[in-house]
């Protein structure tokens, strides 16, 4: 049979075996009118008062809104919010803040192909940097003791709006609600305790699972006990287009989002599989080999101990260069090497939380990439394999399996979450 899966701009037809299990996400038409599900979110908001009565004259607004490494729609949601703040607040009075976390800075070019001309002309656009001490404000000990420092323009605006979009998240649950405030808005030190080993290594911290997950615990106490005024996410199909809205107080608001993404993304298998073909989810998701560990991530939840994991992922930023991701990935002799000595630190190292997921998951499964962008070398270094011919090495791995040996495809890797039925808490 022929599948296409995504991958980097264009995507990947393959030929692989029939009778594979293609899992994919419960189909969603994209809404017929966007900007008007949008403006019924804002106007018909899950709970609490619309926006617009949300905010006086005079007062400064701050937007938070995803980087560059992430679909949100943001060429539609900041101008739907732009719109109905009209005739209230002068748009000199606005910032947007791309909500990077630990992420790069998002260039000028990059910025203007996110949020479009017109937003990047009219509005201040600020990239997050949660190095820089000198932009953050200390805002308390909340949480399991999480020591919260935040972006300073940020908690200075008299109106804080935050904007995402929503998807099952490896280790976060759901993406999208309070994670725009932190880790999106959060400095260095905050999101090192959010991803601490014991947080990333406990079992609940997983696909979703929001309650009782020790990460999105502590991400909703920080962004409940800090205040945003209003939440603005939507949920998208597999073209990345709108299919819902929702707005309004950020906790009821984002617990609405995440029971429809729920149905629409996260999908039952009946049991585990030899092999598991997944992808990066294609461009923007797919730029480098950090974020494609989503990808392997998704395939995990479904493949047998000592499976094999395929994951497809053009990587034109590479592994990242900056970050220490590529240096502390490569700097250890096996990935249980590696389990052993995170489990062993004292404090937490930037990056080192993608490090353990793929860690852990390579220590139980063969992963192996395909990228056109990251050599043979690059890859061993990260104790990985890479095949120019995937096909080919699914029909090898199927045969030494034995003749009844499982195939599952993850077309649009973690954009669908597979789970075996009953296991998903």
């Amino acid at each position: 049979m022929q599948t296409r899966v995504a991958y980097g701009e264009s995507g990947l037809w393959l030929e692989l075996p029939d009778g594979a299990t293609v899992v994919t996400p419960s189909h969603r038409q994209a809404a017929a009118d966007p900007r008007e599900t949008l403006r019924a979110a804002l106007r018909r908001p899950v709970a609490g008062p619309p926006l617009r009565e949300r905010v006086s004259r005079g007062q400064t607004v701050a937007i938070s809104a995803c980087d560059i490494t992430r679909p949100q729609p943001r060429e539609l949601m900041i101008p739907a919010i732009l719109d109905e703040l009209d005739g209230i607040v002068d748009l000199d009075d606005v910032v947007v803040l791309v909500a990077t976390g630990t992420h790069r800075a998002n260039t000028e070019a990059e910025l203007r192909a996110m949020f479009g001309d017109e937003v990047v002309d009219s509005v201040r656009i600020v990239n997050h940097d949660s190095r820089a001490k000198d932009t953050m404000v200390w805002r308390g000990t909340f949480g399991r003791d999480v020591p919260v420092w935040l972006n300073r323009e940020w908690c200075d605006a008299d109106v804080r709006i935050t904007t995402g979009f929503v998807e099952p998240h490896f280790f976060a649950g759901f993406s999208g609600g309070p994670k725009l405030v932190a880790p999106g808005l959060a400095a260095l030190e905050t999101v090192l305790v959010l991803h601490d080993a014991a947080r990333i290594g406990d079992p609940r911290a997983t696909w979703g699972i929001t309650h009782g997950n020790p990460v999105h615990d502590d991400v909703r106490t920080i962004a409940e006990a800090t205040g945003v005024t209003f939440a603005l996410d939507v949920v998208l199909n597999a073209d990345q287009a709108i299919v819902e809205a929702f707005g309004g107080d950020i906790l009821p608001m984002h617990e609405a989002a995440t029971a429809f993404a729920k149905d629409v993304a996260m999908q039952p298998v009946d049991d585990r599989f030899d092999v598991v073909i997944t992808t990066g989810s294609g461009y923007p998701l797919d730029q480098n080999l950090y974020q494609s560990v989503k990808g392997m991530s998704a395939a995990y939840k479904v493949v047998r101990k000592g499976g094999m994991i395929v994951c497809a992922a053009e990587c034109r930023d590479g592994f990242p260069d900056h970050g220490s991701y590529r240096t502390s990935l490569t700097s250890g002799a096996s990935p249980e090497e590696m389990l052993t000595e995170i489990a062993g630190r004292d404090h937490t190292v930037p990056d080192q939380w993608q490090i353990q997921i793929q860690a852990r998951i390579q220590a139980d499964s063969r992963v192996v990439m395909h990228t056109s962008y990251l050599s043979d070398a690059d890859l061993a270094a990260a104790h990985l394999e890479q095949t120019d011919d995937i096909p080919g090495t699914v029909e090898k791995a199927l045969r030494e399996a034995g003749s009844s040996a499982r195939l599952c495809v993850l077309p649009e890797g973690p954009q669908t979450v597979p789970y075996v039925a009953g296991e998903l808490a």
